[in-house]
């Protein structure tokens, strides 16, 4: 029988889901002026922190969105 040898690699399988959730627009969210005061502007990065805290809930629906990207893996490490 002939030697055959083989190499590991370390693969990543990345899948991509995707959810609406409803951000309900409550004071908190606005901007802050200098002086204190809120703003009728949104702030994003409040909104979308938000949206993400309820992306967490487990009654939030995802689906999965496109194919598996199967890829090597950024650090190849030995199998454990």
């Amino acid at each position: 029988m002939a030697k055959s040898f083989s190499v590991s690699v370390r693969l990543q399988r990345v899948t991509t889901e995707t959810a609406y959730v409803a951000v309900p627009l409550l004071e908190e969210l606005l901007q802050v002026n200098a002086n204190g005061s809120r703003t009728n502007t949104i702030d994003a990065e409040k909104l979308f922190a938000a949206a993400i805290e309820l992306g967490r809930h487990p009654a939030t629906h995802w689906s999965v969105e496109g194919e598996v990207v199967i890829t090597p893996h950024s650090v190849q490490s030995p199998p454990q």
